[in-house]
């Protein structure tokens, strides 16, 4: 097998799993594809924004799978939409101006917070 099919052979294999996780959480696959990426060789810049580019099928893949179970609520689409389209294109600016040194730092901090959050709360 050649270097570029093992290459993604991996990248399949971690797509599953970030596949999964967001399915089965509501997001967060994010959090598992950018490590994920950066171990089939992508920079973290790069796996920070193909994290984002593949998230967004794959999220919208699992939304329709939850729609036609009726586990939804429209009613906070706007408000979050709204919120999540104003946080996505700051930290799309942030990511280019940032050194990489504080990338991961600041994205580990993110996890452990959020961690902290779901056994606490």
């Amino acid at each position: 097998m050649t270097q570029t099919a093992k290459i993604n052979v991996r990248r399949i294999f971690c797509g599953t799993l970030v596949g999964a996780a967001n399915s089965l959480f509501g997001g967060g696959g994010g959090m598992l594809a950018v490590p994920l990426l950066e171990k089939t060789g992508l920079s973290e810049k790069e796996a920070h924004a193909t994290a984002i580019l593949v998230i967004l099928p794959v999220s919208a893949f699992s939304f329709l799978l939850y729609l036609f179970k009726g586990m939804y609520d429209f009613s906070v689409l706007i408000p979050t939409a709204i919120g999540v389209s104003a946080g996505g294109f700051l930290g799309a600016r942030l990511l280019g101006k940032l050194p990489v040194k504080f990338v991961n730092p600041i994205f580990a901090a993110l996890q452990l917070f959020a961690g902290l959050w779901l056994i606490f709360s």
